[in-house]
């Protein structure tokens, strides 16, 4: 294979790597130190691609500024979420919590085709269709823009949870919740401000693929398989290895997608993420007991 093109499918397996990584991200975050396993997280991602849409559609304004205005709405349906449901359901038993989390999935699902129907829409822009040159490199602008703001939120939060007392609280809850509650840590609030912010990147993530790809309410379920893959392969809890896996499975996508096809992409991701637990069960950066944050 040459070397260009070589650089080119490695160079969009990045971006779309990038792309998971941001919505994983904050699953791996709610995992970490609610225990919960929130089925409903691409759903909030569809929300911010609705909300992007719609400011566009209605108002003109570009998707990349009204992310200032859908992150802050998806963020707060993210705390009346955990004080309806996710801090009801913690403690309950597992299948309850699953239960749970998939019961918002399917009413964000079915309030969206309610309210906006099934059609397929898109965002149009001027950028769109942008690309960067580097050498023999092409790179998508809007991919650009996704990989950046995906890396620097990861980066963020992995200096927010290991160099700021309340990133410390959230260690601690996610280590042992009674001894950080014996401790004096609001052990709700941090409950509350974890789920938040972690839906809130979700629906970061729609606003900035939304002029990348349609919009439709159950586009949350193309993602939301592979996204719990690359969890689970960068290990439960692990911030660092959500993005490594996230990388990694963008990689795997982007070759085996040139090489054989786009339906044999799946497969391979999915043959790496076996063999990966087979070696090492916590996957790449976990601990066992996905309790402790890296």
């Amino acid at each position: 294979m040459p070397l260009d093109l070589t650089l080119q499918i490695l160079t969009s397996g990045l971006l779309l790597g990038g792309l998971y990584a941001l919505l994983a991200v904050g699953l791996t975050l709610i995992f970490g130190v609610l225990r919960v396993v929130n089925f409903a997280h691409a759903e909030f991602m569809m929300l911010g691609m609705f909300g992007a849409y719609w400011l566009w559609a209605l108002w003109g304004i570009d998707p990349y500024l009204s992310i200032f205005i859908v992150v802050p709405g998806v963020f707060l349906l993210g705390v009346l979420t955990d004080r309806l449901v996710i801090q009801r359901s913690i403690g309950a038993p597992e299948v309850t919590v699953v239960f749970a989390t998939l019961g918002v999935s399917i009413f964000l699902q079915n309030a969206a085709l309610t309210a906006w129907s099934a059609d397929i829409r898109s965002v149009t822009t001027p950028y769109g269709s942008a690309v960067v040159e580097l050498g023999s490199v092409r790179i998508s602008v809007p991919m650009l823009v996704s990989f950046v703001v995906a890396l620097a939120f990861a980066t963020g939060l992995w200096l927010f949870l290991n160099r700021t007392m309340f990133g410390k609280a959230i260690q601690a809850v996610a280590q042992n919740r009674d001894a950080a509650a014996l401790m004096g840590i609001d052990v709700g609030r941090v409950y509350l401000v974890t789920y938040s912010v972690a839906v809130a990147a979700a629906g970061a993530m729609g606003v900035l693929i939304a002029p990348l790809f349609s919009v439709y309410p159950r586009v949350g379920l193309s993602y939301i398989v592979t996204v719990f893959v690359i969890v689970v392969l960068g290990g439960l809890g692990s911030v660092v290895g959500a993005v490594i896996a996230a990388l990694l499975v963008g990689v795997i996508e982007s070759v085996v997608g040139f090489l054989l096809g786009t339906a044999w992409a799946e497969l391979a991701y999915f043959l790496v993420f076996l063999a990966v637990l087979v070696v090492r069960p916590q996957g790449l950066l976990g601990r066992r007991g996905a309790e402790v944050y890296q």
